[in-house]
């Protein structure tokens, strides 16, 4: 089901996620950018997929990304930063939020569009996407557009504790054979749930891995 990990990998994500975590900034457009200067993690999704839930979790900071009943609410690229380690994480805002306007929509699809084509710092796009679904339509649009950015990215299952276990495997099974043939696609997905903290540990590993892989502790 999920990316495997050592014992030494997942105590490197343990490490880097006990550090406090700030908010530095939020990006309405590209001129907000801070300096593309360190490795950036980002973190998209629906708008009522769980996104701003899961930074939480897995920063062990249960308000550091904002959550909204209403979905769609955060519109801005939402970075955040931890003393000593050289990387952003950033929450993109969601998308495929009910009846906005058009207008609205070509906002956010700009701005994302903009951010993965010209950002070289962006080391990988963690796409959430809700157990109890699967891959939806609106979601393989942002699909199309990362493979387009040639931006690494890797599927992570919200809400895993909302369905059963076989239920789950089926989704997953789906989500593979949906990413098999995608080009910038990582091949392992991680399902998690932000309740329970299921896969919690598995996505902060997964995180130190890449981060290492770049040189950075």
């Amino acid at each position: 089901m999920s990316q495997t990990l050592t014992d030494d990998q997942l105590e490197a994500g343990h490490r880097l996620f006990e550090r406090q975590w700030t908010f530095v900034r939020g990006v309405p457009s590209l001129d907000f950018l801070p300096p593309a200067e360190v490795a950036e993690i980002a973190f998209a999704g629906r708008s009522n997929v769980g996104k701003s839930s899961l930074i939480n979790a897995l920063v062990r900071q249960g308000g550091l990304a904002r959550t909204s009943n209403t979905p769609g609410r955060t519109q801005e690229l939402n970075f955040f930063q931890t003393d000593g380690v050289p990387m952003f994480l950033v929450d993109m805002p969601g998308y495929g939020f009910a009846k906005a306007p058009k207008a609205k929509v070509d906002a956010w699809t700009g701005l994302v569009n903009d951010y993965l084509r010209g950002r070289p710092t962006l080391a990988r796009v963690y796409l959430l996407i809700d157990s109890r679904h699967g891959i939806k339509p609106v979601d393989a649009t942002v699909l199309d557009m990362l493979d387009t950015a040639a931006v690494s990215y890797q599927i992570v299952l919200t809400k895993a504790d909302k369905i059963p276990p076989h239920a789950l495997e089926a989704v997953a099974a789906g989500a593979r054979k949906a990413l098999a043939r995608r080009p910038a696609a990582y091949p392992e997905l991680i399902a998690t749930s932000s309740e329970t903290g299921a896969g919690i540990d598995m996505l902060r590993g997964a995180i130190s891995v890449l981060l290492a892989e770049r040189g950075i502790a």
